[in-house]
């Protein structure tokens, strides 16, 4: 506890006497850069996972489950361990600076501790608690992607579009509201990836959504999204903001019904998508032919709709490694370091921002503070330096 109160402390001192002596990332500075130089200065990034968006989900996809259970003594940090994560210290942090990422994907539920009384106020010390995390990527120099994540699939699964427009404004003021003298540094992004997802018919069935629907929820929801941030002013009206693809799914959201929100700043969008090469994950051809193919293809869709007119691509989530099972029969890349460094050395050419779907003890250990493979850390280092070349 002694950590965290030494980062909010330090914060509320860099907020009171403004940038001089608070560091680079901290008391409010904003850079004249577009969305293509934050791009390249964002680096590769690593997910904070299955922390700050984690829930009790048991039965969360019935009708019945009509709102979040309470987990434990209801602190933050009863949600924040629920799915095995340890508490996020300033050493978890700064050791992801030192392997090489340049940017903390932070993704948070929002609904935890949140009374059901239908005012959708985030609770206090949740908000504080991510304030906290925050803090640290501040404190270490990385950038900071704060979303809605699952809470908006909670939400869109149980409300038609004008109340899913009225519920994302009210979180995304609140949110918005409390970081906005922090500086370009933090970047928000939308939502996860339920855009254009199913919801509960009048039978209590999830069904899709038509195609058509689905676009036009999805556009909806990303113009709420960037009005409501806009609106709060400060640094705000001028911060990065990152819209969500349509399920994330590079082929629909390359689509010509995937429209980006109009915006009143100039030059400060990107697009988020996920898993370049998901397809050949789930039908076992990693490595081989097909996927260097493949994922040539899904990088030249993102660049025609988006980097070709300036929109840079965020690749919010992408594997960390690839089981033994996953490889392909005549897979020419057969060590999951060395497809991870396939895959990252096509995004960043492409001028994408990867970030590794990471959780606790997975790729990088958050009780060592370091990447436990020492081939996936040259992996990372190699591509980080190539960015900064």
């Amino acid at each position: 506890m002694k950590l965290k109160r030494f980062a909010a402390a330090a914060l509320a001192a860099c907020m009171m006497i403004g940038a001089a002596g608070c560091g680079e990332t901290q008391g409010g500075g904003m850079r004249d850069m577009t969305a293509n130089e934050y791009a390249k200065d964002m680096g590769i990034g690593i997910n904070l996972g299955n922390t700050m968006e984690a829930y009790d989900a048991t039965d969360c996809e019935q009708a019945y489950y009509t709102w979040i259970p309470k987990v434990g003594g209801n602190t933050p940090q009863d949600y924040e361990t629920r799915w095995g994560a340890v508490v996020t210290t300033q050493e978890v942090i700064d050791g992801m600076k030192a392997e090489g990422f340049n940017t903390v994907r932070i993704p948070v539920f929002w609904g935890n501790m949140m009374e059901d009384d239908g005012t959708y106020t985030i609770n206090e010390d949740y908000m504080n608690r991510v304030q906290e995390i925050v803090d640290y990527c501040m404190e270490a120099g990385v950038y900071a992607v704060i979303n809605i994540h699952h809470f908006d699939e909670f939400i869109i699964r149980r409300n038609d579009l004008d109340s899913c427009k009225k519920i994302f404004n009210n979180l995304w003021t609140q949110i918005a509201e409390h970081f906005k003298d922090y500086s370009d540094y933090v970047v928000f992004e939308g939502y996860n990836e339920y855009l254009g997802g199913a919801q509960f018919d009048g039978a209590g069935v999830l069904t899709d959504l038509p195609q058509d629907d689905g676009y036009a929820l999805t556009n909806a929801l990303n113009q709420t999204f960037v009005d409501a941030v806009r609106a709060t002013g400060g640094n705000n009206a001028e911060r990065l903001l990152i819209v969500s693809g349509y399920w994330t799914n590079i082929d629909l959201t390359t689509g010509e019904k995937f429209v980006l929100p109009t915006d009143s700043a100039e030059d400060k969008l990107m697009v988020s998508v996920h898993y370049i090469d998901n397809m050949c994950y789930w039908i076992n051809q990693i490595g081989g032919q097909f996927w260097l193919d493949y994922t040539h293809d899904q990088c030249e869709l993102l660049k025609k709709k988006f980097t070709d007119n300036g929109i840079p691509v965020f690749v919010g989530e992408t594997s960390a490694n690839y089981p033994s099972e996953r490889f392909a029969g005549d897979a020419q890349y057969t060590d999951t370091s060395e497809c991870l460094e396939v895959l990252l050395d096509t995004a960043t050419d492409y001028g994408f921002v990867p970030v590794i779907w990471d959780v606790n003890d997975n790729m990088y250990s958050r009780t060592d503070f370091r990447i436990k493979s020492d081939s996936d850390r040259e992996v990372i280092q190699k591509i980080a330096e190539k960015i900064k070349g």
